[in-house]
């Protein structure tokens, strides 16, 4: 038995405030991604306002702007299943990614863990989420995940693991600073070796005020291995296809997840499986096999990042 899942990660550039140019670009970007025949393509944290949108976000109008573009975007998931930061409104409002499949809003995913440090402010505009679900997507169990909740060794991808999710697409809008692509590889590495899954990390570029976004997205497999990484400081569609029968092979020689702590990770958030879609039966030829994006050094990054 083989499965195979087909991941489109949109690393693009969206402009803090422009709604409907960044909607637009992201419909664009999921066109490509059905083109090839992808069973999920994700955009990046905030995808749809732009990040950070600071003060914008006490105006309700942008807000319904924004949940109208998202529900502009989810239209368009014909065939396909979407994931998209945008800001979720309820009782309060959320940093969310919306997942959507073949027209309809299947659910919402709330950001737990809302950086306050450095050039972060989040706590003041948004409510943390308290909720880790799982989707199975044409078979795969698919765990989604925004910017610093990934950072946290026992966080909601734990909790996602522990519900059984083999890939965890992590979507963010992650700011460049000197050396910190190493750092963060060496920490997305651990986290598929530790919890036994795919780990895609999505980032966003461009710039905004003070802050440069790199890109450089990244698939990182059970074993720690790069499997796919997106050029710096340019707007791509990385595509890769996964071998998902892998991951349970690598569980059945890893006996530590059996001994997690239930208790420790109901505290960081509740579990729930919530069933997208079912077995994919069209015929699809595989993907053409390319090297990751090579790795730019600490001078031409910098360059590229001032320019």
């Amino acid at each position: 038995m083989t499965r195979t899942f087909r991941l489109a990660l949109a690393q693009i550039n969206s402009t803090v405030g422009d709604i409907p140019g960044n909607a637009s670009k992201i419909i664009d970007y999921l066109e490509q991604a059905r083109e090839v025949q992808a069973d999920l393509v994700a955009f990046p944290e905030l995808a749809i306002t732009g990040y950070p949108p600071e003060d914008l976000l006490f105006k309700p109008s942008f807000l319904r702007d924004n949940v109208a573009a998202m529900e502009r975007v989810v239209a368009a998931s014909q065939g396909i299943a979407v994931v998209v930061g945008y800001v979720h409104m309820g009782a309060d409002i959320y940093n969310a990614a919306a997942l959507g499949y073949n027209g309809e809003l299947i659910d919402t995913y709330r950001k737990i863990y809302l950086p306050n440090y450095g050039v972060f402010d989040e706590e003041r505009y948004f409510r943390p989420g308290d909720s880790c679900p799982v989707y199975i997507i044409n078979e795969v169990a698919v765990g989604v995940g925004i910017c610093e909740d990934i950072w946290y060794p026992v966080g909601p991808l734990a909790v996602q693991r522990e519900a059984g999710a083999e890939l965890i697409v992590n979507i963010n809008a992650s700011p460049f600073h000197a050396g910190k692509r190493a750092q963060r590889e060496t920490m997305l590495a651990t986290r598929a070796t530790d919890n036994e899954l795919y780990v895609a990390y999505l980032n966003t570029v461009g710039g905004q005020d003070e802050l440069v976004f790199d890109g450089a997205s990244v698939v990182h497999d059970m074993a720690g291995d790069l499997v796919a990484r997106g050029p710096a400081f340019e707007e791509a569609l990385i595509t890769v296809d996964l071998d998902m029968e892998a991951v349970f092979r690598a569980r059945l020689r890893d006996p530590r997840p059996r001994k997690e702590n239930p208790v420790i990770l109901n505290e960081i958030g509740s579990s729930k499986v919530v069933q997208v879609s079912g077995i994919r039966r069209d015929q699809r030829s595989p993907l053409p096999v390319t090297s990751p994006s090579r790795c730019m050094d600490g001078a031409e990054e910098v360059y590229h990042a001032l320019v």
